[in-house]
């Protein structure tokens, strides 16, 4: 600890304290990273990472670049996130360019806010570079508009990845007039989400679609119902999100590719 207090302080004087930019990868496919994304990779000194970032874009970092991954697996963080903050910000104190790398965006449902607060209430300075969220992204690869003239004109992206507990208190009553719904992070809950929607006025013949590994040469899409969209999708691997709306019979002529 005096160690740490120390080293802080004598960045503070010499003025040598790094900046940390909190970085969306986008969903998936490396050439949907925005171009100041892309470039501050291959400057950083350090790039924390997760699960959802594709790969290869830390082959763009430079030899000497160190590497950490925070990432989480099957709901499960390698790493808390009280202890994600303390390392992006002991990054800091030990490198000019800090890269927090984050699959999506940084601020949907990425805690990317969270980091950011922590740097602030620190001294740290950060940039936030944003990133092309999955919510439009991955429908857009599978051919679904998540807006389209005459059929929908709004749509709500509502996190799938809280506990059973969580998800049975969200006011569902309020998704009835939602013309497009796009779950992210629920796979895990897709039987939950589809049962709340059903009950709460949802036709049990409404499309819906599950897409797999978006924007990426794995992909895979299943178009079903939300009574049948359960079975189908049976045994698509994650990450993968729910698109529930009119707007998914489209894939029909807007398929473009997978």
């Amino acid at each position: 600890m005096l160690k740490n207090l120390r080293e802080y302080l004598y960045m503070r004087m010499e003025n040598k304290m790094g900046k940390v930019y909190l970085t969306g990868a986008g969903p998936g496919d490396i050439e949907l990273m925005t171009v100041k994304a892309a470039r501050i990779v291959t400057e950083a000194d350090i790039i924390i990472y997760d699960r959802l970032a594709n790969p290869k874009i830390l082959e763009t970092a430079k030899k000497e670049c160190e590497l950490i991954y925070v990432g989480k697996q099957d709901g499960k963080h390698s790493v808390p996130q009280d202890e994600i903050n303390e390392i992006i910000y002991q990054a800091a104190l030990k490198h000019e360019k800090v890269v927090r790398l984050k699959g999506g965006d940084p601020f949907v449902f990425g805690r990317g806010g969270e980091e950011a607060i922590y740097l602030f209430e620190r001294e740290i300075k950060f940039e936030v570079i944003p990133g092309i969220t999955s919510s439009i992204s991955v429908p857009a690869y599978a051919g679904i508009p998540v807006t389209h003239r005459g059929i929908t004109t709004s749509f709500r992206v509502v996190t799938g990845h809280e506990s059973t507990k969580r998800i049975s208190q969200i006011e569902w009553e309020s998704f009835l007039n939602d013309e497009t719904l796009v779950f992210l992070m629920g796979f895990h809950n897709i039987g939950l989400i589809t049962k709340k929607l059903m009950k709460y006025g949802k036709s049990k013949d409404y499309p819906c679609a599950v897409i797999s590994k978006g924007s990426t040469p794995d992909q895979e899409v299943t178009v079903s119902t939300l009574e049948n969209i359960v079975e189908d999708s049976k045994g698509m691997p994650t990450p993968a999100i729910i698109v529930v709306g009119e707007v998914v019979k489209l894939r029909e002529k807007i398929k473009w590719t997978y």
